[in-house]
């Protein structure tokens, strides 16, 4: 990670990072509706964004601006419990106006390099996304973008991934150049089990969450217990 990157990097502890978070998103669409006359969101996977999601139907928004993209999804059944794209609906998306066609699902289910492709052209329709929200992972992964498994120079929007550590092992993921194709980036993390992936991360290891990086700088939302004591 370049220490450009580093220092564009906003490692903000907070009391609840859901609650952050949902200020954070509120406040993006608001200035994106109001300034372009639509809203375009990348959602992450997780139980944290999970808690997200079903407090952000409550929010108090013009739903018809806005547009739902995903930053990774496993190839499984359309219908499976651990899409991504299922999650989000069954959390939020199912209970709000959103448009159908304003909902961009990955459809992993296909195939990953089938997938990727088809995404890869959905997302030709954006000029730049409003907002990415990403979580974390142990290994420092994020999106579905593994250590030692992508390559985050490649210029295509989306990819398929084999192998990945964590099952499924077949997924499609935005790349590091999509993802930071965006106006903001807002990171989840929490839990004590991040730790490890925090320190490296601020050290300046080249994790993949450290290849995400954006002019306007990257906002990390933490819980206390993710970051290590200092000695």
């Amino acid at each position: 990670m370049s220490q450009e990157n580093l220092a564009k990097t906003r490692w903000l502890v907070v009391a609840d990072v859901v609650i952050a978070a949902l200020v954070g998103v509120a406040q993006a669409a608001d200035r994106a509706i109001s300034i372009r006359d639509e809203f375009h969101i990348v959602l992450a996977g997780g139980n944290t964004p999970k808690a997200l999601y079903e407090r952000m139907v409550n929010l108090d928004t013009d739903w018809s601006r806005w547009h739902i993209w995903f930053s990774d999804e496993r190839c499984l059944p359309a219908d499976d419990v651990n899409r991504n794209s299922h999650m989000a609906t069954q959390a939020w998306l199912a209970h709000c106006p959103i448009p159908a066609e304003h909902i961009h699902i990955i459809h992993a289910e296909r195939g990953a390099e089938i997938a990727a492709a088809d995404y890869a052209e959905q997302l030709q329709q954006v000029e730049m996304f409003d907002l990415v929200l990403l979580g974390l992972g142990e290994d420092g992964h994020t999106a579905s973008l593994f250590p030692g498994q992508f390559d985050p120079d490649t210029t295509v929007a989306a990819i398929a991934v084999h192998n990945a550590p964590k099952p499924p092992a077949d997924r499609v993921s935005l790349t590091v150049r999509c993802l930071n194709d965006t106006r903001a980036v807002l990171f989840l993390v929490t839990g004590a089990g991040k730790r490890d992936a925090v320190a490296a991360w601020q050290r300046g290891d080249p994790i993949p969450a450290a290849a995400i990086c954006v002019k306007t700088g990257v906002d990390v939302l933490l819980e206390p217990i993710c970051v290590k004591a200092k000695s």
